[in-house]
């Protein structure tokens, strides 16, 4: 059975965030994966890297231990799922945290000869299943950064043949009940289709 790791990051169960977090495990339990579904808000997970760990960051072995637990989570996993909403264009802090502060030297990535080369190679599938309050044309007159991040920067560190999936509802903030449902129609689509 594969294993997907679920990173959700938003702090109200009652958000349309947390109802396609619940239709994206769902779905991916029904297609048979193994699912570690990871509720960063509900885990307590600490966005703040530490003084400590900057300056133990390039130490590969002993960077893991103030995450530790989150690496071999990350590690086990053969599909990375992100959702969570987009705010001020960008991730809510607890997420980004996460990449700062999991996404080490020896996890993510590995540096030869001073470049960097990807390490997760394990992660054979990302997706990102997301809602931005803007339009897709603001989104796309600010850079978009939470797609170019995802579809760029994290999508790199993965396998080099890994697939992805980026999921987004835009203009949220108008969105009828009618645009919601389609999106999580879409969203279990996707999952499906993982």
């Amino acid at each position: 059975m594969s294993r997907a790791l679920v990173l959700f990051a938003h702090p109200c169960a009652e958000s349309f965030s947390a109802a396609l977090h619940g239709a994206v495990v769902e779905t991916l339990a029904a297609k048979g994966w193994e699912v570690d579904d990871c509720d960063l808000y509900a885990e307590g997970f600490s966005p703040v890297l530490t003084a400590e760990e900057r300056r133990g960051y390039h130490e590969v072995g002993p960077n893991l231990s103030p995450v530790a637990p989150y690496v071999e989570r990350l590690r086990a996993a053969e599909a990375l799922v992100l959702v969570f909403p987009v705010w001020n264009f960008g991730f809510p802090a607890i997420l980004k945290g996460f990449f700062d502060r999991v996404f080490l030297p020896g996890v993510s990535f590995r540096l030869e000869a001073g470049k960097v080369r990807p390490n997760l190679t394990n992660i054979r599938r990302l997706a990102a299943v997301t809602t931005y309050g803007g339009t897709r044309m603001r989104a796309f007159l600010a850079g978009d950064p939470p797609r170019k991040i995802v579809s760029r920067a994290v999508r790199f560190v993965c396998a080099p043949e890994a697939r992805l999936s980026y999921n987004a509802l835009y203009d949220m903030n108008r969105a009828t009940d009618g645009d919601r449902a389609r999106f999580l129609a879409r969203a279990r689509a996707s999952m499906a289709a993982l």
